[in-house]
């Protein structure tokens, strides 16, 4: 995907701009985690079809969380000049992206490759404990 980063870094700078938080830790919060995420996108400039991409995006990367690893995780989401950024952060290992779409039969393993497609700029950051996968959109 253009514009594509890996990273695997111990700190990676956080926002330095006013960055919302949501945490979840059921699938009964992705309904909630979803609003969070539209209303935040909405409110920082990102037009309408971008904030379902986005919403998308999000939820495939929450529901992953929920499925491989446990504790739940949490979304930050900010803006900075020209982009929204949103972090979805877990305590699971590091994702892998790159992989191409499986094939239509099969049952799992659309979501990251979903991910990688929706999102302009797709960032895996790993800290000791702690996986972020950064995505960015345009505004």
């Amino acid at each position: 995907m253009p514009g594509e980063r890996r990273e695997s870094v111990a700190e990676q700078n956080l926002p330095t701009h006013a960055a919302d938080t949501m945490a979840y830790q059921v699938a009964t919060d992705i309904r909630a985690l979803r609003a969070f995420v539209s209303a935040g996108a909405l409110a920082r400039g990102l037009s309408g079809e971008r904030v379902e991409l986005l919403t998308l995006a999000v939820s495939e990367l929450a529901t992953n969380t929920l499925q491989h690893t446990t504790g739940g995780g949490w979304v930050r989401l900010w803006a900075e000049p020209g982009q929204l950024v949103c972090d979805v952060v877990d305590r699971g290992p590091t994702r892998t992206f790159g992989r191409s779409m499986p094939a239509a039969d099969s049952v799992r393993g659309r979501g990251l490759a979903i991910v990688e497609q929706i999102c302009d700029e797709v960032a895996v950051l790993t800290s000791a404990g702690e996986t972020v996968v950064r995505i960015r959109l345009s505004l």
